[in-house]
């Protein structure tokens, strides 16, 4: 049975469509933690040629409070008014701190994402294009020169078709990216990359148990020390809006900062999304090139606050 899967699986892997959502057999290293309250509970293929963008440099937010999201609030899409960029908590950085403890990389962070987290969609640029990094305000260009290394990195846990339970499932990997037989893409990527910061923006590839393997990975990342960063994406596949709408509620309940980059498209015309002629039957999940633009910018945005808030590292300061 397990060969018939992988044989399925690269089947899979030439599109970006969601791992089959029986698969994961799910033996997290973590333990169920206490929660403050219970809430209810991509696409590396070829990109579209778009207009030209804004530049990134511009594209800048006004970091504000991620307000909590009561977990019996009446309005389900009270989360469209959190902000883009989140001030974090004091719990973060004792996070940081435990994780060094524990021999996590102070230089490292990780993405976990479907194929719109991968290098060429999301942060790769940060590591291939020169300009643009010397186009970027001082205190980003000092978050990328810390991170040098992670921008542009392929990882068992940013992927085609990646889904939380994926992420938990020891042969989404194949074998690849150093990761042991047996050994989880989360588990993997800990081992081999020591991340101090994860970035988690997946859900277009949604399952009936997302927010509960979310909250699994998410008690492991918090057991070894590392600092989630939890982000909304920019689709609505589900047709309900509740892979962001838990994605906040997580936030609130574990006190960690939010990425709203769903709050971030408001502008833009059918929010930054377009469907694939060749593929009709995804919908709109493929980012254009400025919906892009603004991903990358955000994101690195969202990154350097929380390094910032973990490391007590101000602009310009030694750390």
């Amino acid at each position: 049975m397990k060969r018939k899967a992988i044989l399925i699986l690269l089947v899979f892997l030439t599109a970006c469509t969601s791992a089959p959502e029986a698969a994961p057999q799910i033996t997290p290293r973590a333990t169920e933690m206490p929660t403050r309250s219970v809430p209810t509970p991509g696409h590396s293929l070829e990109t579209a040629k778009q207009p030209t963008v804004t530049p990134e440099a511009t594209a800048t937010f006004t970091p504000t409070l991620t307000p909590e999201i009561p977990s019996n609030t009446s309005d389900p899409n009270a989360w469209m008014q959190l902000p883009i960029l989140p001030e974090p908590g004091e719990n973060i950085r004792a996070i940081y701190e435990k994780g060094l403890t524990l021999g996590n990389d102070p230089n490292s962070f990780s993405i976990f994402g479907d194929c719109q987290a991968r290098p060429d969609e999301f942060f790769g640029a940060y590591e291939t294009d020169a300009t643009l990094v010397a186009n970027l305000p001082p205190e980003l260009r000092e978050t990328v020169e810390n991170f040098n290394g992670s921008f542009n990195r392929e990882s068992s846990t940013a992927q085609d078709g990646t889904t939380p339970g994926a992420l938990l499932w020891d042969q989404w990997h194949r074998g690849q990216y150093g990761c042991a037989y047996g050994e989880t893409p989360v588990a993997c990527e800990l081992r081999t990359h020591r991340p101090s910061f994860v970035i988690i923006q997946i859900g277009s590839h949604f399952e009936s148990r997302n927010t509960e393997y979310l909250r699994r990975i998410i008690n492991q990342l918090l057991e070894e020390g590392i600092v989630p960063i939890l982000a909304t994406k920019a689709d609505n596949r589900e047709l309900d809006h509740r892979v962001n709408r838990d994605m906040a509620l997580l936030a609130s309940e574990f006190n960690l900062p939010l990425w709203n980059f769903w709050a971030s498209l408001n502008d833009l015309p059918n929010r930054g999304l377009y469907t694939r002629k060749d593929r009709p039957l995804q919908g709109d999940i493929y980012l254009t090139d400025e919906a892009q633009a603004i991903q990358r910018a955000t994101g690195l945005q969202a990154l350097n606050i929380v390094w910032r808030a973990a490391t007590g590292n101000r602009v310009g300061s030694d750390g």
